[in-house]
């Protein structure tokens, strides 16, 4: 393993890093930083959680001259979570070198960002569209740019974004270094690659080191109509500390934890319609153990970093490989163990068949918990809390009347009285979900041709979903990026037209979400 003081970094940056408490690099990070503090363009293909934050971060603040009022460095990043997190990471790295930083994303007043955007920042970590805002609005100038990274490209891609970014690249100068980090390189990626990189130099994490081998993974095949209930039971018997479940769409998490909470589970859902204030609400939430299960769609989880979740529920099949990764890689962190489930429908073999090529792993059949078999697991916990009480604690205060109880009662019917009173036994509420269509695969769509080569627009081809845009634009077609220009849409013709070209009619399908 290299170690960051073999890495030749400033005294500033070393003495951040060492902090933080990172001694050994990354291999993502010891290959790539020597290589950018060279000067080289970089393509890094790696997944979430190999640290390439700092694989381009800490090249990118050495860079910095902290004494220039201009902005150098662009970090774009496909939501406002991912650009919030990537913000706070480089402003720990930077901070002993005076390095400021400015996250600007949909879903915060633009007014605020042009008033921060005054105080001359060096680097700028923002969604595509709220920086394209910015530069039509000129309040953002990109002339002296020298490093300019492309943060989960990719995913930027599937999301629709991929003509803003090129429009963003021709804002900065030619000779500027680009690092381009991106999972996986369909072509429009390497088009990009070949447009605005100059002899990129490609590392790449092998699949073995982005695997989660403290991660438990099963699949348990259910109809639609049946999964809320199997979900329920799953939850009392395998009592999660934390748990995430996703879903497909806004609706979907909507009614999801609406529905938890009327089956007395604490839950809040988080998705691209909620305010940054409300969702940074519910994550501190769920940060703190207010609530137990965290609701949440793909956009809306992107760049979490949330420690002790121990259960991840796949309420509804990801729509591709990578997607199924992000989630489960919520949990089993720092060592520790966790468990995946996920739920397919009969007709959704195909996509469970490409998640474990992806994973290079088998996920093990469950049958679906019964009734019965949640009743009798909350019995065991508290025969197990009854159990540990008699050991630990003092019952002196409580034997004359268990005494009394006896006198009058078969010993056998008291315990079984007191466990049928302290348990929570599952609620049957009935609940009423929106069906939502299975997520078919390649194959099964008779050569539809599935994502398009990469464009994975279709979160709202099948069934909706949370929309091409993670930064608040928002997948029934309005402009969730904007929206906060004080509720003035006016004079957006240009605008909405270039979003029209791009998605075509396919943005309308979710807005009756």
């Amino acid at each position: 393993m290299t170690t960051f003081q073999e890495l030749g970094l400033s005294s500033k940056i070393l003495f951040a890093i060492e902090k933080l408490g990172f001694e050994e690099a990354t291999p993502i990070q010891a290959q790539t930083i020597p290589l950018a503090k060279q000067g080289h363009d970089v393509i890094g293909q790696a997944q979430t959680g190999t640290g390439k934050t700092a694989a381009f971060g800490i090249p990118l603040l050495e860079k910095i001259d902290v004494d220039s009022n201009d902005v150098q460095g662009l970090v774009i990043a496909p939501t406002r979570e991912l650009a919030i997190q990537v913000g706070e990471e480089l402003h720990k790295i930077g901070m002993n070198k005076g390095v400021k930083i400015l996250p600007i994303y949909g879903g915060q007043d633009i007014n605020r960002q042009m008033r921060s955007l005054k105080k001359f920042p060096h680097i700028i970590v923002g969604t595509p569209g709220r920086i394209q805002d910015h530069i039509n609005r000129r309040t953002i100038r990109l002339n002296n740019v020298n490093t300019v990274v492309l943060d989960e490209a990719d995913e930027m891609l599937n999301m629709g974004f991929i003509e803003d970014i090129e429009a963003i690249l021709k804002e900065v100068p030619e000779n500027k270094q680009t690092l381009l980090f991106s999972a996986t390189m369909p072509d429009p990626i390497r088009r990009i690659a070949e447009t605005f990189m100059t002899n990129p130099q490609i590392v790449k994490v092998k699949a073995k080191e982005v695997t989660m081998p403290n991660i438990e993974q099963h699949f348990i095949e259910v109809q639609e109509k049946k999964k809320f209930d199997v979900l329920t039971r799953l939850l009392d018997i395998q009592t999660p500390e934390l748990a995430i479940i996703f879903g497909r769409t806004k609706r979907r998490v909507d009614e999801l934890s609406e529905a938890l909470n009327l089956r007395g589970y604490a839950a809040e859902g988080i998705h691209g319609d909620l305010s940054q204030a409300k969702r940074e609400q519910v994550l501190r939430k769920f940060k703190n153990g207010s609530i137990d299960v965290l609701v949440a769609t793909d956009v809306a989880a992107r760049g979490l970093d949330i420690s002790g979740v121990t259960h991840v529920y796949n309420f509804d099949i990801p729509q591709d490989p990578e997607s199924y990764v992000h989630r489960i890689g919520r949990t089993g962190r720092a060592g520790k163990s966790g468990i995946a489930m996920l739920f397919i429908t009969p007709r959704e073999f195909g996509q469970l068949k490409n998640i474990e090529r992806t994973t290079k792993k088998r996920m093990e059949r469950m049958t679906a918990p019964t009734l019965d078999e949640a009743i009798e697991s909350q019995q065991r916990i508290i025969a197990e809390k009854l159990a540990s009480t008699m050991e630990s604690d003092n019952l002196a205060f409580y034997k004359r009347i268990a005494e009394e109880l006896l006198e009058e009662h078969d010993s056998v019917n008291v315990v079984a009285a007191a466990l049928k009173m302290l348990t929570k036994e599952p609620n049957e509420t009935p609940i009423r979900l929106t069906d939502e269509p299975p997520m078919v695969s390649k194959r099964d769509r008779g050569g539809r041709g599935g994502n398009g080569g990469g464009y994975r627009r279709g979160e709202n081809r099948r069934g909706g979903g949370e929309g091409r845009r993670g930064d608040g634009r928002r997948g029934d077609g309005r402009r969730g990026d904007r929206d906060n220009r004080g509720g003035n849409f006016r004079n957006k013709r240009s605008e909405g037209s270039r979003d029209g070209n791009r998605g075509g009619q396919r943005r309308h399908q979710d807005s009756n979400k």
